[in-house]
């Protein structure tokens, strides 16, 4: 009877242990869910601001860059072919304000070119070419670095969080130096080292995308900049072989301009009069 009474208390105090440890879970599990993200925040201390800050203008660069750095805006067929059409015109002046009208970096670098073009009539055509590579590097520049913002982003954010991991860590030795109860100590040590891995976390979830979303755009920059160059070299060959055509031109005589226009044929006896200059 002394026996069976023991195990049934046994069975009651093991049962009442089991609710308690479900009622405990049950509580903590409700605890974690009212934690909040604005507490979460408020729980990584004063470096969460900068993180936060850091945290937008990666997010607005992000839209900026998807919406700009684009292949219309760097090289567009439509200006390929308007470009084209009046260099074959020796519209010159024509394209030049065509190009103030786009936004365009292949439209710089033939503007650039053509007013050097246009004010300098009698200057050597590499000189032409060295204003168009000029120009084209310092476009292939301005998009380069743009991007790098993103880059210095993904490098701060993470030694942001680490500081914030130091600040908390020191804020929790100190109040274990300062505190009286053994409870009380390791209370406030876990608030410290929270706050400490709160803004390491923040950190890296900031440093990581900036890292990654630059990879995407520096590949997309780099293959934009060879499609400038491959355009750029084409408008100046073009451009090269229309300043000869031209200058061939002025040098012949009326006769000759006149054939050449309307591709008549040469007759011998007008050669040679064209020749002696009869």
């Amino acid at each position: 009877m002394h026996h069976r009474f023991i195990a049934t208390a046994g069975v009651l105090l093991a049962s009442a242990a089991s609710s308690i440890a479900e009622e405990a879970a049950k509580a903590d599990i409700t605890a974690i869910e009212e934690l909040d993200f604005m507490k979460i925040v408020e729980a990584g201390g004063i470096m969460m601001y900068p993180l936060a800050l850091l945290s937008v203008v990666a997010v607005v660069l992000i839209f900026i860059y998807l919406l700009t750095i684009r292949r219309n805006a760097v090289v567009s067929d439509r200006f390929m072919d308007a470009a084209e059409a009046m260099i074959r015109k020796r519209d010159y002046l024509g394209l030049i304000a065509y190009c103030h009208r786009q936004n365009g970096c292949m439209a710089r670098v033939t503007q650039k070119t053509l007013d050097f073009l246009t004010k300098y009539p009698m200057a050597s055509f590499g000189g032409v070419r060295e204003v168009a590579e000029a120009e084209g590097s310092r476009q292939a520049g301005l998009l380069s670095s743009r991007i790098t913002y993103l880059a210095d982003i993904g490098s701060i954010a993470p030694m942001v969080g680490l500081l914030g991991t130091v600040l908390g860590m020191i804020k929790s030795f100190l109040q274990v130096a300062t505190g009286d109860m053994q409870g009380v100590r390791q209370m406030e040590l876990a608030e410290g080292v929270s706050e400490a891995l709160i803004t390491t976390a923040a950190g890296l979830m900031i440093g990581i995308p900036a890292l990654v979303f630059y990879s995407l755009f520096r590949g997309r920059v780099q293959k934009y900049i060879a499609e400038l160059e491959a355009a750029a070299t084409h408008l100046l060959t073009l451009l090269h072989s229309q300043v000869e055509r031209q200058v061939s031109h002025a040098s012949q005589s009326p006769a000759q301009r006149v054939r050449e226009e309307y591709a008549m044929p040469v007759p011998r006896d007008a050669e040679s009069r064209d020749l002696h200059g009869i």
